[in-house]
Parts: C-alpha cells; sequence; structure tokens
C-alpha cells in the first residue's frame, strides 16, 4: 500500500496535536511528574513485556552496550521532562516548533564539532541557508511569546523564559536521546529492546519526586490515575511508533513535508482551549518554521541525488 507511510506519518502528526493539546489542559491541574509516572510506567511495562518476548536476543545484547543505556536514559528523561515543563508555560504549537527545530540544528552544530555520533558533518550551501532561516523563525518565535503576543491569555514573562529555556534543553536532550539508540540500533539491538529501557529513568525518577518530594500530584485516586494513563499514554506512545513506520516507508522528502505540518496543525487544535486566542505574529512564526524545514528537506534530497 503506497500510502501507508504518508498515512502514518499524518496520524503522527494529528496525534501528537492532540497530545500537546491536551496535556496542555492537563498540566493546569496536574503535576508534570504525576502525568510522567502515570503516561510513561505502561509504555516501559509494554516494551519491556514485548522485547522479552519477540526480542530475548536483543535484551541480552544491551547489556554489553550499558553505557550507551544509561546516556539515552538521561537524555530521554530529561528531554520529556523539560518538554512538559515548557508546555506548561508555552502554548502548544510554539513548543512543537521549537522542540522539532532543535533536532536538526542540534546535528548540524554536533556534526560542526566533529562529534561523530552526528553521523553527517557536511551540508550543501542552499542547506545550510534553510537551516539558518530555520533557526531565524524560532528565534522570531522567541521574541513573540516573550513580548506577550503569542496568543496565551495567562502570559508570565518569567514562566514564558523558563518554558523556552526548558524547551531549548527537550529539543538537544531528544535529539541526542535518539542518536544514541540509532548507535544501539547499529549494534544489532532492536527497537522494541530499545524502547524497553529507555523510560526507566524517568519513571523511577518520577516516583521519587512524588512520593519522596511531598508534592500534590493533582490526582484524586486510583480512578484518575486510570483515566489519565489510559489517555496519555497511547497519545504519547501512537505518534511515536506511527512516525517510526511511516518513516521507514515514506520517501525522506515527503516525510520532512508532512512533520512541517505539525505546528500549523496544533496552531489550529489549541484554539478550542479558552486560554488561547489567535495570534498572527505566532502563525507568521510557524509558518516561515515550516517553510524552512520543508526547504531544508528538499536541499538535503537535491544534495543526496547528486552524491550518487
Amino acid at each position: 500500500m503506497p500510502l501507508l507511510g504518508p498515512i502514518l506519518i499524518l496520524i503522527f502528526v494529528l496525534s501528537q496535536a492532540l497530545r500537546d493539546v491536551y496535556l496542555a489542559h492537563v498540566f493546569r491541574s496536574v503535576d508534570v511528574f504525576a502525568v510522567i509516572l502515570a503516561a510513561f510506567t505502561p509504555m516501559a511495562l509494554a516494551f519491556g513485556a514485548l522485547a522479552a518476548w519477540r526480542d530475548p536476543a536483543g535484551v541480552k545484547r544491551l547489556r554489553a552496550h550499558w553505557r550507551v543505556v544509561i546516556a539515552m536514559n538521561v537524555t530521554t528523561a530529561l528531554a520529556w521532562t523539560s518538554y512538559f515543563f515548557g508546555l506548561k508555560a508555552v502554548q502548544p504549537s510554539v513548543v512543537n516548533a521549537l522542540h522539532s527545530g532543535m533536532g536538526p540544528l542540534t546535528v548540524v552544530a554536533l556534526g560542526l564539532a566533529g562529534w561523530r555520533i552526528a553521523g553527517q558533518d557536511r551540508w550543501s550551501r542552499a542547506e545550510s541557508l534553510c537551516y539558518a532561516g530555520l533557526a531565524a523563525s524560532m528565534a522570531f518565535l522567541w521574541f513573540v511569546v516573550l513580548d506577550g503576543h503569542s496568543g496565551r491569555e495567562d502570559f508570565s514573562l518569567a514562566a514564558a523564559l523558563f518554558g523556552l529555556l526548558a524547551l531549548l534543553v527537550s529539543g538537544v536532550s531528544i535529539t541526542l536521546s535518539h542518536l544514541l539508540a540509532k548507535r544501539l540500533n547499529e549494534h544489532g539491538v532492536g527497537a522494541n529492546a530499545v524502547t524497553s529501557v529507555r523510560y526507566l529513568l524517568i519513571v523511577a525518577a518520577a516516583a521519587v519526586v512524588l512520593i519522596g518530594g511531598d508534592r500534590a500530584s493533582g490526582l484524586a485516586g486510583a480512578a484518575d490515575w486510570t483515566y489519565l494513563a489510559s489517555l496519555a499514554t497511547p497519545l504519547i506512545a501512537l505518534p511515536l511508533y506511527a512516525l517510526q513506520v511511516g518513516i521507514s516507508l515514506t520517501p525522506p522528502l515527503t516525510a520532512q513535508v508532512l512533520r512541517a505540518l505539525g505546528p500549523v496543525t496544533v496552531f489550529a487544535l489549541e484554539l478550542v482551549d479558552p486560554l488561547i486566542v489567535w495570534s498572527t505574529p505566532a502563525l507568521i512564526g510557524l509558518l516561515l518554521y515550516s517553510v524552512f524545514a520543508v526547504a531544508a528537506g528538499a536541499a538535503r534530497g537535491v544534495g543526496s541525488q547528486k552524491k550518487a
């Protein structure tokens, strides 16, 4: 089915948008670490069981690469925790763009620094200009948020600055996490085995913070925990799975174009939130981000064809 890949990427875009809009609403009354514990515990258990059943050899190989596993856990925990704190303070569409945009910029920075984990370390002039435009669009979104014109009714300069810094950390950390996971894949460890150990630290840390920190979770009892887990877990797991399979079945440029629709899709969905109103400056920034993201993908595709 030739359209399966693009359909899965569109499912990723839509489900990611639903996730961010839903969680942004949840974070107004529920503690971030409670959401982490409710969402990632079922994921860790499910993928652990799946890996033990389908890829026991891959699980065994993890022991030989325990340093990479620890580094992946640290970067994953830092990425998602920072992302959620960013989502608590900044509207979802801008969160989506800033978090996603840090991915290619981080890879470029790692390549320029000579860190081989990033793989590619050369870019055409056109691609470099696209990345510069991407960085400029993200800087514009920073300005829009800090200036109080992003559309968030409950604007706070301190909260906005904290959220933006958290997104900077989340974008860099999740990129490093993906690169470390890719390194494990190259050593013969399958996706199920990698995912089975990826969320152990973030679950343990959230449990320690909630139990030892005497924090109010915002959840009344077992029914609230179950309800949150039943919604948050699939909204986190589904986008990740759909993207992973969709990219493997879709030409790179097509995948890049579809993924670039993410922030604009979130922008449309978040307008149902009474605390977020229409913002033309934010929409301009998101459209510029999408244009440069697509252009960077096109430039890379042209560069790859020339090398071939």
